[in-house]
């Protein structure tokens, strides 16, 4: 690993290199053909600054986050980046120091306050919800933002009195007007709650359900079928009392593997537990799909044998600074069979594929909770491995089959799935991912054919974008 770490750090090192200067791009150059009909904005997320004043940020989770637009029209392209205004971004920008907590760099001092405004650095997602667009991260109060101009607008304040300290960056549109999500509180006595925000007035949270936990799990996402809501617990928890310790968060957590993992499945309406199933010990950041079939349920996610991958994104092992490199274990795309028609409370799951994915992604629009075939994600080529992700995966999970995409040199980032107009096959669309060229020194994004994986069309940026999380593509957003 260390040899071949050195050998590409300098090709994927600018990935992990702030983006100091915010532009506006009106054309971008392009090559090859960027389909017409693809009209809207591709908006991203991501760490893009690591240093503040004297200090460094050490985790890859912790930079500050910046946005990223690209427009479609006509076959051109535009791009457009900007810092979040976040309060942790403002206020250390003026004392030259990283102010507020984060997940691996500062001590989670504050998590127990009643204002958290000072705590969001909301770098890791985008969403639209009551008619607003909002960055995310895993604090439970999102910042808005104008997709036009990327300008802040401040966070959202729900008119309720839900509370919680840890929350998600991937909360689900079930197909109604309304967007379900979940928080956990810290406390004396722990709970995770699932709740609705109705997508059609004001910024309002509504509970569906709760359950106590001793020992809350860390959780990035979650997944929905048409009747329920799918929760994956896994052995890597945290002493609420410990965040008081001096620790950054992530210290504080446990990897507990003879407890083994679970499932909890929820009731999409009352929020009555339905069953939970038990099975072996395994980590997850991303969920891909859930669906029901003759009375059971399916979930595919991308699962770990353990938590390894959390601390192996430690910056100056990903840079390549530190002789310690953990041996990391591979992702896997698993599907879990919840077998509600039985009595059993035991989960079990099958390998789709031996290919490798992260960032995952389908066609939500159209098969988010339902039976579906395409999945699509980043991964490593199992013939030249490197610590970043070096391909683009397109997989087949009824055929069991995969494609890839890549390029020497090259890092893709997280595949974006952009249905055509009147699309008849799952798969009738582009897939938008903004790549590093580590040859260059620059990015570019890049447009495949999403049915052959064959690109279609790029084009260049003239600077690096840092290696972001996710994005959505937003049409009409001009």
């Amino acid at each position: 690993m260390s040899q071949t770490l050195s050998q590409a750090s300098s090709f994927f090192a600018p990935g992990y290199s702030s983006l100091e200067q915010e532009v506006v791009l009106d054309r971008l150059p392009v090559s090859g053909t960027i389909p017409h009909w693809l009209e809207g904005s591709l908006l991203r997320n991501g760490p893009a600054k690591f240093e503040m004043g004297q200090q460094n940020f050490r985790h890859w989770f912790d930079g500050f986050g910046m946005l990223h637009r690209f427009t479609f029209q006509q076959g051109q392209i535009s791009y457009a980046n900007k810092f979040l205004r976040s309060d942790s971004y403002v206020q250390s920008m003026e004392e030259g120091r990283i102010v507020g907590s984060s997940f691996g760099t500062d001590p989670c001092k504050a998590v127990f306050k009643k204002t958290q405004s000072v705590l969001i650095n909301t770098n890791v997602s985008v969403d639209q919800m009551v008619g607003q667009f909002v960055a995310m991260t895993e604090s439970p109060i999102p910042v808005r933002f104008d997709p036009h101009t990327l300008d802040t607008l401040g966070v959202v304040e729900y008119d309720d009195r839900l509370t919680g300290h840890h929350g998600c960056a991937h909360p689900h549109h079930d197909g109604t007007a309304r967007i379900l999500s979940f928080m956990t509180e810290f406390g004396p006595q722990c709970e995770f709650k699932v709740f609705a925000i109705e997508n059609d007035s004001a910024p309002h949270r509504t509970p569906i359900g709760s359950y106590p936990v001793t020992m809350p799990p860390y959780i990035h996402s979650f997944s929905i079928s048409e009747h329920y809501i799918i929760i994956a617990e896994y052995p890597y928890r945290l002493n609420p009392l410990s965040l008081q310790s001096g620790k950054a968060y992530v210290e504080n957590l446990q990897w507990l593997p003879e407890e083994g993992a679970r499932f909890v499945v929820m009731d999409k309406q009352d929020g009555s537990i339905v069953r939970i199933f038990s099975t072996d010990a395994f980590f997850c950041f991303h969920h891909i799909n859930s669906f029901e079939q003759d009375g059971d349920i399916f979930v595919d996610l991308v699962a770990y044998s353990d938590a390894t991958i959390v601390k192996g994104l430690y910056l100056d092992q990903l840079r390549g600074i530190s002789q310690e490199i953990p041996t990391q274990q591979p992702s896997e795309f698993r599907r879990y069979h919840l077998p509600l028609s039985s009595k059993t409370e035991v989960a079990s799951y099958e390998h789709i594929t031996n290919a490798r994915i992260e960032l995952p992604t389908i066609n939500y629009q159209s098969y988010n909770a339902r039976d579906y075939s395409i999945a699509y994600g980043v991964c490593t080529d199992w013939e030249h491995p490197e610590v970043v992700s070096n391909q683009l995966v397109r997989i087949d999970a009824r055929q069991k089959k995969a494609l890839t995409w890549s390029e020497e040199g090259c890092y893709p980032g997280e595949p974006i799935f952009v249905e055509a107009p009147e699309a008849r096959a799952e798969d009738d669309g582009v897939v938008l991912s903004v790549v590093l060229n580590g040859k260059k020194g620059n990015s570019f994004l890049l447009v495949l054919d999403a049915h052959t994986f064959h690109e279609i069309g790029r084009a260049e940026v003239p600077h690096h974008i840092p290696f972001g999380f996710h994005g959505l593509f937003f049409p009409g957003i001009h």
